[in-house]
Order: C-alpha cells, then structure tokens, then sequence
C-alpha cells in the first residue's frame, strides 16, 4: 500500500537531520496558523494561488526563490563550518550527511533558487515592458509556476522524509544509477528536476511567443528594451536546452525503475551519454541563469546614469553571439574523459571566444557611466561590484578553458571558486539588483536603501573572504566535497571561507531588514507615480503596482527608450479621449490541482506507491482535458471600471512633482567614448 515507505524513512539517523527537518515542520505549521489566524486563506487562495495575473505570479516565483536561497544558504553555512573543524576530525557532520547537504546546496541554488528568480523577473516585468496587457499562454504561465513549487516542494520534504541524493547536483552516474544508490536519494533529486524542468521549458516557450507576438505597435526587435532581448534569448536556450535536461533525468529514471541500460558499463550503457546530455543542458543553463542578469544591469546602469544606453546594438548582438556560443561549449565541462587533444582544442577555442561578446558588454556599461550624472543607488553598488567581481571570474575561466590546466585544476576547490565566482555576481547580484530596483512596481513602494547599501557590503565582502581562499586550496590540490582532511595548510583558508560565509548571513540578515524597514516606512516611500528612479523604458508608464490590464490604452512606440522619449514630447501622462472594455484572463485554480498532483506523482514514484502515482498521473490528465475543453476562461472589466481605475491614477500623478529630462547626455550620440572625436 505504501511501498518502501515505513517509519524508518524518518530521519533518526542524525540529530542535525532532526533539526533540519523540525525547523521545516515547524515553518509549515507557523504559515498554516498564521493564515489562519488572520482569516486569511480566502485572500491567499482567490487573489494569489490560483491568479493567472503575471505580475502575481512574477510575485510568487520571487517568494519561491527567496525562501529557497535561505535553505540553501544554511546548507552553505554547514559546509564551509564542517570543513572549517573538520581537520584531522570528523566534524560535526556524518559522511553521508555532508553529502547530502552539497547536493542539495547545488540543487536548491540553481534549479529552485537561480530559475524561479529569474522567471519571476520575467512575469514582473516583460509585459509591460513590450506595452502588453499579459504573456501569450496564462494557463501555462500558472502551470509552469505550480510545476517548478511542487520540484522544490520535493526537495524540501526529504529533509523530512527519507534521504536526499549524495550524488551531486549533477547526479553523474554510475553512482546515480541503482546499484551504487539504491535509496530514495537520487529519486527525490531526479523528480524534482524533471518536473520542475518541464516547467521551465513552457516558461520559455511562453516567453518566447509572447515577446516576438504581443509587442505595443512600433515597437520593432531593435526597439526593445534591452533586459526584454536577454529574456527573448534566455528563453529560446531554455526552450531548447531543458528537453536534454528532460531526456537525461528520464532515461536515468528508466535505469533505475525498469532496469534499462542507457548510462551504465554493462549491456551495452555508456555513462558519458548522460554527462554530455547534462551539460547540453547545463552550459547553455549558465547563460539562460546570467543573460537576464546582464539585462538587469543595463537597464539600471541607463537609468541611474541619466544617460540612454552605450552601444545598444552592440549589446543585442553580444546577447545573441553569447546565446549561440553558449550551445558549442558543453564539452569543456569534461576535458578529462579522454576525447582527444583535437576536440579539447577546439572546446577550448570556443569557450575563449565567448568572453569576447561578454567582454563588449562590460565596455559599453562602463560607457554608458562614462560622464553620466550617476546616482549611487543600491542598485548602482551591485552593479559597480558585479562588474569588478565577474571580470575575475572570467579571467580564470580563460585559465580553465585551456585543456592542460584543466587537467590540473579539475575536481579541485578552484573550480569551486571559479564558478560560484561566476554565479554569485553574475547571477545573484544582478536579480538581487532587479529586485530593489522593480519593487515599487511590483507592491508599490520602495525598500529601505540604508539597508540595501549595508546588504551589498556585507555580500561582496563576504563573497571575497568566502571564495578567493577557494583559487589557493585548489593551487594546492584540495580536491572539492571533502568532508575532512588531514593537511594543516589548508585549515586556515578553510576557517578564513567560513568567516566568509558568516559575512554573508549577515548580508542575508541585512537584506530581510531591507525589506522589513521597506514595509514600515511603506507611506514615506510609496510610489504615486509609477516612475520612482526617472526611467526610460514602458514599465515605468503604468502605476506602482500595474492595474491588471497593465495599460487603460495600449502605447504606441516609435523609438527606442520610448517612455523617455514620450517624456521628453510630453506626451507620456496624456488622458486618452476615452477607454473600452478590456478581456483578460479568469482565475483558474487548475494549475494549483495539477501542480499538487504533480507533487503527489513525484513522491509516490519515489517511493515506488504505484496506485497513487497512477491516480495522480490520471488526475492531471484530466486537469489538461478540462482546460483545454474550457470556453468561458476570460472575464471583462469594463470600460466604467478602467476609468475610475485610470481617474485615481491621474490623481495620484497630480501629487507627484514631474522628473527632469533636460539632461544634455540623453543620446548616446551625445555621449561619446573615452578618445572618440566629440
């Protein structure tokens, strides 16, 4: 009736997995008796879990993303302070348990941390940035979103119920296969990224349709915004990309459930298939997580600049030649399977060439400063330290793409510091970035600066003393996932990477005060003009937050930076002559059902429960012919209802003083680089 599952599946076998998975219990039952509480599942339910509104479900990819960068920020902490102790001793951490913790860290951070943040982003902001009312596929917007939460709903329960993988985040075989793992590890990693990868392909293909479909009239591809083009980019990877991911994780599962061979030494398997199919997957992954990054930066460093963007052409192009390259680099991720000095050449060759794309987009960031009136924002200081930071990285990427020096430096704890050197500002920082700098439009107001700033210094600082010991451990041969060693020359790097991660969780404590000062000084910060930072681009045209329809009247564009330009005409706060009814998508609450169930069919497979995984698959078979048979899934606000909505907004705008847009340096004609004529 229950297949494998019995009491022992509760973790006893260590009182730090006790803990782990009180603190999960507990924060459950806190949220459940606080919506209680306050009466407030009615709310919870109709006006967010079962919204297809964008900007709500932008809301709730972002809460996903934040509650999962704490869960594996704590795994961090517990790596780097059992590696800190752990000389010459056990720790504090049993073996099998510190691997599922760097496991799960891996996990959680790039599948339930990096791509729910980023794909909040998304909802957030692309649609009103192109001046539509909604993305192309609602539904499937609201699917993709329940299909990501139930992955990481997964990952979350086996700290409560049974085992995570200690196989790595990758989930290489053989030791991912059946024989070396035969727990119920690697099936909670391995359904929590197949059904969240599914969901990030409908994310993709959604985006997709909706950027090249639904963009206001006039507004041409060399006309959007340039954060919209790196979300147009990420989405074709991401479209492509994650059905390898898809077909991975799908054949490791016919290893393991029907005793098929596809990836293992015997009957004719060959493991190296899933690693390729891996990072087919997993190095264009790299560029969906940091293209929309690169996006964040540019629109900031515009706005807080007060100048338009440097080479804006240049940086499309560069977005689109890093997304092609992206896909000619997988190989570089296993110099050392032994494919031969002339394709490791050539790997290596390609992965140089990307930095030459990237390369252009830093020089035309720091042009866009190059005598611009530059506020200091917090937005502003993790961009200025993104740029430091991620030009390291790169360099020792470089280092890495050469084949022989990848022979030395592979497994070691510098490829560790190389990526997170990577990740960190280029991911983290940038949506940390897009996040303070898109709050007001989202809830409405703005968070505390004070904060922000004290935040950043804390990260940045923290990441250095964290990382940087990581390059030298590694010149000294310290493989990584070591859960303890016996060389005394390492420790001291060890405890300086600890003091690094405890730098950090104080940047983490900094930014949950950023947002709890944000709230409380709310009235002083709230945002009536829809335009709190001066920007240049549609979103800032709607109120803070967006009516549902996003725009009364759709715009028209005939620029690039339209907003700035109808600014500059005077014709961005213009009333229309009138208003008419508008159509948008109904609430549907068969997106939650079939993400729930997706969850139930997850762990019943986990944990070999036949019949429930059948009934599960069965309902959301059912779910999907029911919508699809759906006719009344629209409703209408009318056009009595937008005026009120639009007559409150233009008194609100009446309180507010206009910006400036007198700035000389507006053009990037009239900005010219550091020894151009002028």
């Amino acid at each position: 009736m229950l297949g494998r599952l019995t009491i022992d599946a509760l973790p006893f076998y260590s009182w730090i997995a006790m803990g782990g998975a009180g603190v999960t219990v507990l924060g459950g039952v806190v949220i459940f008796v606080l919506l209680t509480w306050f009466k407030k599942w009615g709310y919870f339910w109709s006006e967010w879990l079962t919204s297809l509104d964008h900007k709500r479900i932008g809301v709730m990819y972002i809460a996903l993303a934040l509650l999962m960068l704490v869960r594996g920020f704590v795994d961090a902490l517990m790596m780097r302070s059992q590696q800190a102790f752990a000389y010459d001793s056990g720790g504090y951490l049993p073996a099998g348990h510190f691997d599922q913790v760097f496991s799960s860290h891996g996990t959680i951070m790039i599948f339930f941390m990096a791509m729910p943040f980023m794909t909040g982003l998304f909802n957030l902001i692309v649609p009103q940035q192109i001046g539509t009312r909604d993305v192309a596929f609602p539904f499937m917007n609201s699917l993709s979103l329940w299909f990501t939460s139930s992955g990481a709903g997964l990952v979350l329960v086996s700290l409560v119920i049974g085992k995570f993988s200690t196989a790595g985040w990758t989930g290489y075989p053989p030791y991912s296969g059946l024989e070396y793992s035969p727990g119920v590890g690697v099936d909670y990693w391995l359904w929590a990224v197949l059904i969240s990868g599914i969901g990030s392909t409908l994310t993709g293909i959604n985006f997709i349709v909706t950027i090249l479909k639904r963009r206001a009239p006039g507004m041409t591809l060399l006309r959007m915004p340039l954060f919209t083009w790196t979300v147009l980019v990420s989405s074709v990877l991401m479209a492509f990309a994650f059905p390898a991911l898809t077909v991975a994780t799908g054949l490791l599962a016919l290893d393991r459930y029907l005793d098929m061979h596809f990836f293992t030494n015997a009957d004719g398997g060959n493991m190296m298939n899933f690693i390729s199919l891996l990072w087919i997957w997993g190095h264009p992954e790299v560029y969906i997580l940091i293209l929309p990054a690169f996006g964040v930066f540019s629109e900031v460093v515009a706005t807080f600049s007060r100048k338009a963007l440097f080479g804006y052409k240049s940086l499309v192009f560069a977005t689109a030649a890093i997304g092609i390259l992206s896909f000619s680099v997988w190989l570089h991720h296993f110099f050392t399977m032994g494919a031969g000095a002339n394709v490791n050449a050539i790997f290596g060759i390609a992965t140089m060439i990307i930095g030459v794309p990237t390369g252009v987009k830093v020089f035309d960031w720091l042009f866009t400063m190059y005598r611009g009136r530059i506020t200091f924002d917090p937005t502003m200081y993790w961009t200025i330290g993104f740029i430091v930071t991620f030009v390291i990285g790169g360099v020792t990427g470089v280092l890495l793409a050469i084949p022989p020096v990848d022979y030395l430096m592979h497994n070691t704890t510098f490829l560790v510091a190389h990526f997170h050197n990577m990740i960190i500002p280029g991911v983290l920082f940038g949506y940390v970035a897009g996040l303070i700098y898109w709050f007001p439009k989202a809830i409405g107001f703005q968070l505390s600066a004070k904060w922000g700033i004290r935040a950043f210094w804390c990260w940045i600082i923290g990441f250095y003393l964290a990382f940087m010991p990581l390059y030298f451990l590694g010149l000294l041969g310290m493989p990584r996932r070591m859960e303890r060693y016996e060389i005394a020359a390492w420790q001291p790097y060890l405890i300086i990477a600890a003091i690094g991660a405890a730098v950090i969780l104080a940047g983490v404590v900094c930014m949950a005060m950023q947002l709890l000062v944000g709230i409380k000084e709310r009235e002083k910060t709230r945002d009536l003009s829809g335009d709190p930072f001066n920007g240049r681009t549609l979103e800032w045209l709607t109120s803070s937050p967006a009516a549902p329809y996003n725009f009364a009247v759709i715009p028209k564009v005939d620029s690039l930076d339209a907003f700035w330009k109808m600014k500059v005409d005077g014709t961005a706060y213009q009333r229309p002559s009138g208003y008419t009814d508008i159509v948008m998508p109904r609430n549907s609450s068969l997106g939650v059902i079939a993400g729930a169930f997706s969850f139930v069919l997850g762990f019943a497979m986990i944990w070999y429960i036949w019949w429930l995984a059948a009934l599960s698959l069965l309902v959301i078979g059912i779910v999907v012919v029911v919508r699809s048979s759906m006719e009344n899934t629209d409703y209408v606000i009318t056009a009595d209802e937008v005026a009120a909505i639009e007559e409150q907004r233009f008194n609100d705008l009446a309180r507010v003083p206009r910006h400036d847009t007198g700035d000389p340096a507006a053009s990037p004609q009239a900005a010219p680089a550091p020894g151009s004529a002028s």
